[in-house]
């Protein structure tokens, strides 16, 4: 049988990938030696997922891991449920999630039948003061405690949060080189504390900031989670996406990245060979990284239960970046 190939990271040099060191000649953990039942051996397969994950559930126990929710996995009910059961097995098995989202295709829908103009400048979402109110309606009053309703569902409770609570998000207006994006903002500080006292819950974050004369600014959620997961110390942030991962040629499937560093992501974003929604997103990852986040993950949210399967699983889903 041959070995199986090997991806290439961003620089071209051959790399082993995280789905290619699954050890199909490991040890049977649970020691079996003889054949048993078809159905006994079901439940004996169940019982291995649960070793498999065991180590990577002590490895993050009593761990912040900040997850930026939007794309596919807040498009249909299968996903949403999906996404609502992994963060709630995260909580329940000592690990502390911290919910940042979007809403952009919401947005763009709202804002369609309003009749307001949607336009966006290198990933960023232009917001005037109409926008910015819808912005604030879609973001905080509909996604976000229909996201905190889904996780009481899943079975653990969670606190919806903007950044106009204890000042939570504080911003300021963004300054753009090639135009005026109206109230998109910039994170100036956030209110850690305030999430250090909601330990018992899951906070779940809309991204919208505020400054000190209480006027609301759009911020991407990509930039809000890798911000915070840096405030926060985070072990892990992790971004949902609508694709596989990274690549290293935008226009080649084939060329899907499992793992590289921060030095491969910014000479890949120097060369402006990305894809224009994706450069917050590594962005994100970046700033997450140099702040001390451990990793940065990118992941597939088309998948059930990717997230998961990235922590907990040698194989992973996506594409895991470190410093």
């Amino acid at each position: 049988m041959q070995d199986p190939p090997c991806k290439r990271g961003i620089s071209g040099t051959v790399t082993a990938s995280r789905r290619d060191r699954r050890n199909a000649d490991r040890e049977d953990p649970l020691g079996r030696s003889e054949r048993i039942p078809h159905e006994v051996d079901g439940l004996y397969q169940r019982v291995e997922v649960l070793l498999e994950a065991l180590p990577y559930i002590r490895e993050f126990a009593r761990q912040t891991v900040v997850v930026k929710y939007g794309g596919a996995a807040m498009t249909t009910p299968e996903l949403k449920a999906s996404f609502a059961r992994d963060i709630a097995l995260l909580k329940l098995v000592g690990i502390n999630p911290v919910v940042v989202h979007g809403g952009g295709p919401d947005i763009s829908r709202f804002s369609d039948r309003l009749g307001l103009e949607v336009k966006f400048v290198h990933g960023l979402r232009v917001t005037d003061a109409d926008t910015m109110e819808l912005v604030k309606m879609v973001l905080v009053g509909k996604i976000n405690k229909e996201i905190v309703a889904q996780l009481r569902v899943a079975g653990v409770e969670a606190v919806g949060l903007s950044g106009d609570d204890a000042g939570l998000i504080s911003a300021r207006k963004a300054e753009h080189p090639d135009a005026d994006l109206g109230f998109v903002g910039e994170i100036v500080r956030f209110n850690t504390h305030l999430l250090e006292r909601l330990s018992d819950f899951v906070p779940v974050v809309a991204s919208v900031g505020v400054d000190r004369e209480g006027q609301s600014y759009n911020i991407n959620a990509d930039t809000v989670a890798g911000e915070l997961a840096a405030a926060l110390g985070a072990k892990r942030a992790l971004f949902l996406t609508d694709v596989e991962g990274i690549y290293g040629d935008i226009d080649d499937p084939a060329s899907l990245i499992s793992e590289c560093d921060i030095s491969e992501l910014d000479a890949m974003l120097a060369s402006g060979k990305v894809s224009k929604g994706m450069v917050p997103k590594l962005r994100a990852c970046t700033n997450a990284l140099r702040g001390g986040v451990e990793a940065a993950q990118i992941i597939d949210g088309r998948v059930p239960h990717a997230l998961l399967v990235e922590l907990f699983t040698e194989a992973g889903v996506g594409t895991k970046v470190t410093a």
